[in-house]
């Protein structure tokens, strides 16, 4: 019984060690650590469409972490471009006002939607004096992405 009981013992730990053996190719994907950042300068446009408090934290949260990659510090000019129910995070009152001075404070251009203004009936004073404004959120992805800015949707 105690020579099945080794044997048995034996034959398990043959197992966990050849189970915790990587191939050659999962050894080089986890040595991977990202694509290295050889330009200058990086640009980036996100979209903000939504009202959803979830995604909006989720937008500013994903736009934050893009500026705090140690790879693209200092190198990523940023837009963020509300629109449709996004409008609602630059509603003065909205709990976002820190956030999005911040992002100002870190260089992204933060900008509002006019055609959603006026089809939402909201005067200019209803959002924070901070946002810039462009004619239309679609004509800004357009031309940003015509201009080489990815277009990010979280």
């Amino acid at each position: 019984m105690k020579q099945i009981l080794l044997i048995g013992c034996s034959l398990l730990v043959t197992l966990m060690v050849n189970a915790q053996q990587l191939t050659k190719a999962e050894e080089k994907n986890r040595a991977f650590t990202g694509a290295v950042a050889t330009q200058k300068q990086y640009r980036v446009i996100y979209q903000m469409d939504s009202g959803d408090p979830k995604i909006i934290e989720k937008v500013l949260r994903n736009l934050n972490n893009a500026l705090n990659d140690p790879r693209l510090k200092g190198k990523l000019q940023a837009e963020l471009v509300a629109f449709s129910g996004g409008t609602d995070a630059y509603l003065k009152g909205s709990k976002y006002e820190a956030t999005l001075k911040a992002l100002v404070e870190k260089g992204v251009i933060i900008a509002q939607c006019a055609n959603t203004l006026h089809e939402r009936k909201i005067g200019r004073d209803a959002i924070y004096d901070f946002i810039g404004l462009v004619p239309s959120g679609n004509g800004e992805l357009i031309l940003r992405q015509t201009e080489g800015w990815p277009v990010i949707k979280p």
